[in-house]
């Protein structure tokens, strides 16, 4: 038998928490073991973070290696992050999903776009769109439970004047999402342009990733129809430098990209005011390095987002809004601990002091300090309803 004893501040979902808590053989509880433990680990303990859109098995040429694959998911693993919605990759990933030892993954399948309409060898690139339905149908049994659309892109073929264009007419999307819900998956759709937006809020699209030309009138429609957003704003971050590679051949899509890139904050503000749900996603694969998500939290803060909401949508909420139950006693659970409050300071989150994985403790590599033990956090007020021990709900590996 094995016993790792956890103190502090234990925080199992949002608002429930409790200041003990055990893995007996990688099992939770919160009734103290006869068994003195093997290992007791103080700190300020959350579930493991979410990143909701990571690409596992993408890299800047396409897919990747299997090797490499696996890597990137270990460097996620390593950053705390242990639920992935892959947001889309080449590589066929569903046996990363057999490893226990690397985050749990949702994945999207393969993007859905057009020839020549976004980056080479990343998605399914068809010729016709009027074929976008039965795609989405192969791709919704493809993946587990949602598929991605590439809803605009640079038009290169209109030369000096090219800039972001909606990839599919606005029917077709209608047929496409509807195809998608048919299936049981949801959609989300890369959106960088206003003039994409009101076509997929009309058919019924349920995520938008970047949403960096959302007008006001269509983050009310996004907050009426219940659509999440993701900002991925290390990925708007490079925006300003797109724009300058753009510039001498395609000024007005640079000058877009360059409005989106200063506006990049206040977007995020105007976002979360109007009541937008909010999800924490790193873009990772491609042009982003793996095992970013504590400076996506931090650079949501940066825009104006309080700390203890961007912490729950790292953990709690984004894990609901993904179908993924609360973690109970009774489950081998996936958390992390840190040595302070992240919501005190987000940047705690950029050194986790520990990882634990199905229950058991990760051999991570980027973790704060050589020893187990931390510093002990100060004794939490306990909810009105604590923990009930007697609760037991299905294992879980994240």
């Amino acid at each position: 038998m094995s016993v790792l004893h956890l103190r502090g501040h234990i925080e199992l979902a949002d608002g429930v928490f409790c200041s003990e808590a055990w893995l007996v053989d990688e099992v939770l509880t919160v009734s103290r073991p006869e068994r003195r433990p093997d290992r007791v680990l103080d700190g300020w303990v959350v579930p493991g973070l979410v990143d909701v859109h990571c690409h596992i098995g993408l890299v800047a040429t396409g897919a990747s290696t299997e090797q490499v694959a696996v890597e990137q998911a270990i460097t996620n693993r390593d950053s705390g992050v242990l639920l992935i919605r892959d947001a889309g990759s080449p590589l066929d990933t569903r046996w990363l999903q057999q490893r226990r030892d690397l985050p749990h993954l949702i994945r999207s399948g393969t993007h859905i776009a057009r020839p020549k309409r976004y980056l080479r060898n990343f998605g399914v690139d068809l010729e016709d769109v009027n074929q976008l339905p039965d795609e989405v149908r192969k791709q919704a049994r493809r993946g587990d439970g949602w598929v991605k659309l590439v809803a605009d892109w640079i038009d290169r073929s209109d030369g000096a004047a090219a800039d972001l264009k909606p990839l599919w007419p606005n029917e077709v999307l209608a047929e496409a999402v509807a195809v998608a819900h048919e299936e049981g998956a949801r959609v989300t759709a890369h959106a960088f342009a206003t003039e994409s937006i009101d076509g997929l809020l009309d058919a019924g699209i349920d995520c938008i990733e970047h949403g960096t030309g959302l007008t006001a009138q269509q983050i009310s429609r996004v907050v009426s129809q219940d659509v999440a957003v993701t900002p991925t704003l290390l990925q708007v971050g490079q925006f300003a430098s797109i724009a300058e590679q753009a510039a001498a051949k395609y000024p007005q899509y640079a000058a877009r990209m360059r409005r989106m890139f200063d506006d990049r904050y206040a977007q995020v503000r105007r976002l979360h005011a109007a009541g937008v749900q909010l999800l924490v996603g790193t873009d990772a694969g491609g042009t982003i390095e793996h095992g970013l998500i504590a400076q996506e939290c931090a650079e949501l803060v940066r825009a104006g987002v309080p700390t203890a909401e961007v912490l729950r949508a790292a953990t709690w909420q984004t894990r609901r809004y993904l179908g993924v139950p609360d973690i109970h006693p009774g489950d081998r659970p996936g958390l992390v601990v840190y040595a302070a409050d992240p919501r005190s300071d987000i940047k705690v989150l950029q050194r986790p002091r520990a990882v634990v994985l199905g229950g058991r403790i990760t051999p991570c590599t980027r973790l704060a300090g050589p020893s187990l033990r931390a510093v002990p956090c100060p004794e939490p007020v306990r909810t009105s309803a604590p923990l009930r021990s007697e609760t037991v709900r299905p294992h879980l590996t994240m």
